[in-house]
Order: structure tokens, then C-alpha cells, then sequence
């Protein structure tokens, strides 16, 4: 059974940092891109980034490009997320996500087979 379980959220002012985390269980880690959505309240769910197995090609949506970064440390089954220069539209419940291979249409949540519980992310203005 895949089981993801992220970490690292928490309460940070406007452009501060925060990085959330990702740890995998129940899959062999190589074999799988990992992506990250975010949902806020009364909002669609959000893709914001993945990293692809094997070649571990990075991903980004528009509105995180630039500020956020995604790497896996392959030795932990871990994908990190830093976020950076945080906004008060981050805000939001952190998800990270996991399937076979390849990125693909990243931004898509039905993309993805198998789900963390989520961490929230709350940032001050």
C-alpha cells in the first residue's frame, strides 16, 4: 500500500520561508513521479509542482515558478518542497502526490493515484 505522509507546515509571514516535506512508503520510490497540489478553502484543488522519476525533470505552475523549488533525496523516498518569498495567497493545505514515472499533466489532481493527508501552510501578511 503507497502511503505519503508530508510535514513541515506551519504559521510564516509575508516573504518569509517554509519548506514541507514528503515521505514515501509502499512504492519503489525510483518508479515515481511525486507532485504537489495546494487547495484553499472554497477553491479547486491546485497543482503546483512535480519532479519525474529517472530523470527527475521539475515541474511548476505560473503562480509558484520562481519562488518554489522541488528536489527528492532518493536515499529518505523524500520530496521536499522550499518555498519561498511566501504570499498571503499561499495559504493553503499542502498536498503532495504520487504516479508512475512521468510528470505528465502535472496540474491535473486525477493524474494521480495515490494522496498524502495534507499539512496546512498559513502565511501572515
Amino acid at each position: 500500500e503507497v502511503q505519503l505522509v508530508e510535514s513541515g507546515g506551519g504559521l510564516v509571514q509575508a516573504g518569509g520561508s517554509l519548506r514541507v516535506s514528503c515521505a514515501a512508503s509502499g512504492l519503489t520510490f525510483d518508479d515515481y513521479a511525486i507532485g504537489w497540489f495546494r487547495q484553499a478553502p472554497g477553491t479547486a484543488r491546485e497543482g503546483i509542482s512535480c519532479i519525474s522519476s529517472y530523470d527527475t525533470s521539475t515541474y511548476y505552475s505560473d503562480s509558484v515558478r520562481g519562488r518554489f523549488t522541488i528536489s527528492k533525496d532518493n536515499a529518505k523516498n523524500t520530496v521536499h518542497l522550499q518555498m519561498n518569498r511566501l504570499k498571503p495567497e499561499d495559504t493553503a493545505v499542502y498536498y503532495c502526490a504520487a504516479r508512475e514515472r512521468f510528470c505528465g499533466s502535472f496540474y491535473l489532481a486525477k493524474e494521480f493515484g495515490s494522496w498524502g493527508q495534507g499539512t496546512q501552510v498559513t502565511v501572515s501578511s
